[in-house]
């Protein structure tokens, strides 16, 4: 087709130059205009005669059997790593999220944080009116020291063998009584304010300056640890075997349009006789951004890894009249041309589009990705793709 396609060009080249001056002519008359002229009239006619060869060759290559052949694409086998994913619904949990209520009825006279606000383990929230627990403390305490000094003199006169066994016993008794009254006077005290029990974010608050406040009624604040979180998730008892410790997981969280890669961090030891589940978690990175709790999550384990598979899209596979599993193969003749066989294939687990081929193939073997619908075993074909 090649030679057919210059012999045309030179008879429409030699026709063309017919009709006017040779360049020789235009050349030995070293008019430069002359000559540039003569110039741009043949690069007109070559581009003319280009184009009009082109569509020539497309008629030559259609009308011509010989090449009328199927176009397909083709992909060298190779062999990789093939994981294969199990996917299961999980839920975004914390171990730090909780209510805080409090432990001491009163007034809550301060309130010392808003919703967002980060706190550290201890520090001050709230405060609650005391109601003059203060002042009771106080003299409490006076008496306190008063009953250790007589005690402290009782147990001096006591050691010379002075006074009764009774005024010993007896001031011993009132400053231990008179002690454990300050000290659970100071106890009740203490919850008139209200500490961070960990540290972490205030998620909300309940109750306002001035509202009267009462242990196990009153809501003051929800107080969530955003640095520990962790997913769970229900697995089929099918898996047990495949479930482990430390087994990868991919993560997703279609609300938030985040995914993570992490592992197995837990195992449960019950399988729910409800369900024939047992529960797994999932670490959550402390990097991981826009994770709440409660979130739902997409979790997919891997529960199967194979290395040096062989891996092919898995639309490639066809299935025969005997419900076998095929795919062709190309036999190159040059490289532009090859004859399809088939295959028979023996396939394992597929994933994302893909699936492992147990025998069939073997690495090196070119496969016919594209155009294998319509053709057969032993027909030639063209290959579109010719860099292989």
């Amino acid at each position: 087709m090649k030679r057919s396609s210059l012999l045309i060009i030179s008879f429409l080249f030699l026709v063309s130059c017919g009709k006017s001056d040779s360049v020789e002519d235009v050349i030995e008359t070293g008019d430069l205009s002359e000559i540039r002229a003569k110039k741009a009239e043949l690069s007109t006619q070559q581009s003319t005669l280009s184009s009009k060869i082109a569509k020539l060759d497309a008629a030559i290559e259609k009308l011509d059997k010989k090449n009328n052949f199927a176009l397909v694409e083709v992909r060298q086998v190779t062999d990789s790593l093939f994981k294969h994913y199990v996917e299961i619904p999980g839920d975004v949990e914390t171990k730090q999220n909780i209510t805080i209520y409090p432990e001491f009825s009163g007034i809550l006279q301060k309130v010392n944080v808003t919703e967002g606000t980060r706190v550290q383990k201890g520090q001050i929230l709230a405060r609650i009116d005391e109601g003059g627990l203060g002042s009771q403390l106080a003299q409490m305490e006076a008496q306190a020291a008063l009953a250790k000094t007589t005690f402290e003199r009782q147990q001096r006169l006591w050691d010379q063998n002075i006074g009764s066994e009774i005024q010993f016993l007896e001031a011993k008794t009132n400053y231990e009584a008179i002690q454990n009254s300050v000290d659970q006077m100071r106890a009740q005290l203490a919850k008139t304010v209200v500490r961070a029990p960990f540290s972490g974010i205030i998620d909300e608050v309940f109750t306002e300056e001035g509202e009267v406040v009462a242990p196990g009624q009153s809501r003051l604040f929800r107080l969530i640890n955003l640095q520990d979180m962790y997913i769970t998730a229900a697995v089929p008892e099918s898996y047990l075997s495949k479930i482990e410790k430390g087994t990868d997981v991919m993560v997703e969280i279609a609300a938030t349009g985040t995914s993570f890669k992490s592992k197995v961090k837990q195992v449960g030891n019950f399988v729910n006789p409800n369900n024939r589940t047992f529960e797994i978690q999932v670490e959550v990175p402390r990097n991981a951004e826009n994770i709440k709790p409660n979130l739902i999550a997409s979790v997919r384990l891997n529960d199967y890894t194979s290395e040096g598979a062989i891996i092919i899209p898995e639309n490639v596979v066809q299935t025969n009249a005997a419900g076998e599993r095929m795919a062709y193969v190309l036999e190159k003749e040059s490289d532009s041309t090859g004859v399809a066989h088939k295959r028979i294939l023996e396939t394992g687990l597929s994933y994302d589009n893909s699936v492992e081929v147990l025998s069939g193939l073997e690495p090196g073997d070119l496969l016919i990705v594209n155009g294998a619908r319509s053709i057969r075993e032993g027909e030639k074909v063209r290959i579109s793709n010719r860099t292989l």
